[in-house]
């Protein structure tokens, strides 16, 4: 499938539409470079499942835990990850197989242990469109 955002407001409803369908158990991996709108689309995924406090990137954290909505939220941010040992010292397998949803910026870093079933949003700019339009393909299982 490929969305085509003109706006941030559009990655936003676009991630919220996805939260509102996640169940438990998924794994999301959100890829594209540094100030396509991963942020964004994970503000709008979270409003989708009823969180509603602040989401911000756990860029220094690794990973941010959000329990306030209709499921648990598990936020990953693997950009900086200087090796894959550290995924088990957070404990991402009870993330990813547990009864939350996790959302993984930066997947493609951690492949080796991403479960095969996954959904995979990527987010892409073309200039030639303008500044703010972004192609979001998201590839997986998403019903």
């Amino acid at each position: 499938m490929v969305i085509e955002s003109w706006k941030p407001e559009d990655t936003y409803e676009f991630g919220k539409r996805m939260g509102e369908a996640a169940k438990a158990s998924s794994v999301y991996c959100l890829n594209g470079d540094l100030g396509v709108g991963k942020t964004v689309f994970t503000q709008g995924f979270a409003a989708g499942l009823g969180i509603e406090g602040p989401v911000n990137s756990p860029t220094f954290t690794i990973v941010q835990q959000y329990d306030d909505g209709r499921l648990p939220l598990y936020h990953f941010d693997v950009y900086r990850i200087g090796d894959i040992s550290e995924m088990d010292e957070i404990g991402y397998e009870d993330c990813f197989y547990g009864d939350g949803v996790s959302l993984i910026e930066w997947s493609e870093l951690i492949t080796e242990i991403l479960p095969d079933e996954r959904i995979t949003v990527t987010i892409e700019k073309d200039l030639t469109k303008g500044f703010d339009y972004r192609r979001i393909i998201v590839e997986g299982e998403t019903v």
